[in-house]
């Protein structure tokens, strides 16, 4: 066996383990979603039926309202803030001190996302929240006014930030770090400062990993739903209870029964998120392989 044929066989040995699960988790749901949203409960083909009940139940544009406004604040904010925060780790503090700070904004992603909520619904609550005076000097006297249906997005947001944004400031991190420091020096030689250089060297040099950022936030965006259900259920039905379409497939499938109805709203889902990750793929380069 040459060594061309054992190099070969270790390759593919290597990734039939993610292939394997790949299939399982990912193709076979996929397929299956597809065949029941076009399909009724008898098994019938019923073509594009299913997605035009959905989209006519009056619950399905306010469900994707939400998640759209949420979406834009989510990705704003971690698109700017890591990148900013990276930057600022990677060339204002001393090294000791930056992977201090990188492990500190670390800790929060490895809670789960239910304990995250949890925590969330401590703080947010003005009879027990250590930050209660903030929340009285914002006008919120009761954890209903926080929970007021405007403050939802951004109360999202919150709880996603202080669990995802950590672990993307550290990818941030790694990726400044393999900008050589030629290029660096070069800039300061040339007398471009510190947010120069980051806006003309750094940023654009790390583009594909602010592209790969954002097209997973946004897929993980898209399907929030621990957050809402648990504030829900903690506010005794204050937040809709299909505040998002996550939401509004889960009340099909094990409120109504109607599987396939809940299948059409993850393709749905499903379609946007494929949209949006292509036109970030195409406009950032994402997959472009860099000429030697």
């Amino acid at each position: 066996m040459t060594y061309r044929t054992r190099s070969g066989l270790a390759g593919y040995l290597f990734v039939s383990g993610y292939t394997v699960l790949l299939l399982a988790f990912g193709v076979f749901p996929t397929v299956y979603a597809f065949y029941l949203a076009l399909t009724n409960d008898r098994g019938q083909f019923t073509g594009l039926n299913q997605f035009v009940k959905v989209a006519q139940d009056y619950r399905f544009v306010p469900a994707f309202l939400n998640i759209a406004l949420y979406l834009v604040l989510w990705l704003v904010s971690l698109v700017v803030l890591t990148v900013v925060v990276a930057i600022v780790l990677r060339g204002r503090m001393r090294p000791g001190l930056s992977a201090i700070f990188r492990f500190l904004y670390y800790v929060p992603g490895a809670l789960a996302g239910v304990a995250s909520v949890l925590v969330w619904l401590f703080m947010l609550d003005p009879g027990v929240s250590p930050a209660s005076w903030l929340l009285d000097a914002m006008g919120f006297d009761s954890f209903a006014a926080v929970l007021a249906p405007g403050h939802l997005p951004v109360i999202f947001v919150l709880i996603a930030f202080w669990t995802g944004a950590g672990g993307w400031m550290v990818v941030m991190h790694g990726a400044l770090n393999n900008i050589p420091d030629e290029v660096l020096e070069a800039a300061r030689m040339d007398g471009a400062g510190q947010w120069r250089t980051a806006w003309h060297i750094q940023i654009p040099m790390i583009r594909k990993w602010i592209a790969y950022m954002t097209i997973l936030a946004f897929a993980a965006g898209t399907q929030l739903f621990v957050e809402p259900q648990l504030l829900q259920t903690a506010s005794l039905g204050r937040v809709s209870p299909t505040w998002s379409p996550n939401q509004l497939a889960y009340v099909y499938a094990f409120q109504h029964g109607d599987f396939n109805g809940a299948a059409a709203i993850s393709v749905f889902l499903l379609a946007l998120g494929l949209i949006c990750a292509g036109l970030l793929v195409s406009r950032s380069d994402l997959f472009k392989v860099d000429e030697a």
